[in-house]
């Protein structure tokens, strides 16, 4: 390359200015493409804090409802509810879970009352109300596809009783969402949709998100056997191609920052809804390093939403929701 020609192609230009920057940019991110996970408990006025999660709290009935309020006024268009449960209702068999009036039923019902707009996402797994701890029933030291599979329907049928807008079946049972889908239809629940935790990795970031819902010390042994192998990427193909010939409507890939390759594979592969969740071992990451000062906290919050939607995301599952409407509506 001569020098002339160097100096025709100079892409420092379009990076010159704050409106260049944003003339040529290739990935936006809005508040609408996140999706506020947040943590229920039993009690009244009860904010309380999560110690590995700094920031996050878990929060009575009538303060998810004002988390709701607050989501629509940021434009956040849903919340994801996980329970923490009362170790006295976990059993072997996990009947809390379609209990009408458990604590995410009851949730349900109050935020989509008072906040009608917000649409409210579910967890469809048996960890909060296992005394094993374990996404799926156990019998004999293991964990039972198909009788679990049969307690999931029954959970997924009350949530949608309840009013839910999304079902996350995150439990990764063989054939959950076709059984799911076959039974909302049967019961006239047509409308209800189904974001598959199709990709899910049994991964070691969780461990922060198993204390929030009081499973840490429930969980005996691993969930290797039914969570994907984190060395195996056309596994994922093959699981979102088999949830998606089931019936869901959009599937996840978790967790998110970690696995941004499968992320971008599903996308082009299937060009089908598909959202991340920047689990809780992600987020406190993040939150422990920028309150030790080695990052900018607020930059590395931002920069790792982005990547997700450059990865080819739709929307991310992500804790810091609040806190990144609230910049992208000052922007």
């Amino acid at each position: 390359m001569t020098h002339a020609q160097f100096l025709r192609q100079r892409p420092r230009r379009v990076r010159r200015t704050e409106a260049l920057r944003g003339l040529v940019r290739e990935t936006t991110l809005t508040t609408q493409d996140l999706i506020w996970p947040i943590f229920l408990r039993d009690g009244e006025d009860v904010v309380e804090p999560i110690v590995s999660m700094p920031g996050v709290n878990r929060l009575s009935l009538d303060n998810a409802v004002k988390a709701a309020e607050q989501a629509r006024d940021l434009g956040i268009p849903a919340l994801c509810l996980f329970p923490y449960t009362d170790p006295a209702l976990k059993t072997q068999n996990c009947e809390e879970a379609w209990n009408p009036a458990n604590l995410s039923n009851r949730a349900i019902r109050a935020i989509k009352e008072a906040v009608p707009e917000v649409a409210v996402m579910t967890d469809v797994a048996l960890d909060p109300y296992n005394i094993n701890g374990h996404d799926g029933i156990v019998r004999d030291g293991e964990i039972v596809n198909d009788e679990s599979v049969a307690a999931l329907v029954k959970m997924a049928l009350e949530q949608a009783k309840a009013g839910a807008d999304i079902l996350g079946p995150s439990d990764m049972m063989d054939g959950r969402i076709a059984a799911m889908r076959d039974a909302l239809e049967d019961a006239g629940h047509t409308h209800v949709t189904i974001m598959s935790y199709a990709a899910k990795y049994a991964s070691g970031f969780y461990g922060p998100f198993r204390d929030a819902v009081g499973a840490s010390g429930a969980l005996k042994g691993d969930k290797k056997t039914y969570q994907m192998d984190p060395a195996n990427s056309d596994e994922a193909m093959r699981m979102i191609a088999r949830d998606l010939d089931e019936g869901a409507d959009m599937v996840m890939v978790k967790p998110g920052m970690a696995y941004l390759d499968i992320c971008r594979r599903v996308q082009d592969t299937f060009e089908v809804p598909t959202f991340a969740y920047q689990v809780s071992g992600e987020y406190a990451m993040i939150e422990a390093a920028a309150q030790n000062g080695w990052i900018n906290g607020e930059a590395v919050m931002m920069e790792s939403l982005l990547a997700f939607k450059r990865a080819g995301c739709n929307g991310i599952l992500t804790y810091f929701a609040p806190r990144a409407a609230a910049i992208l509506n000052a922007a």
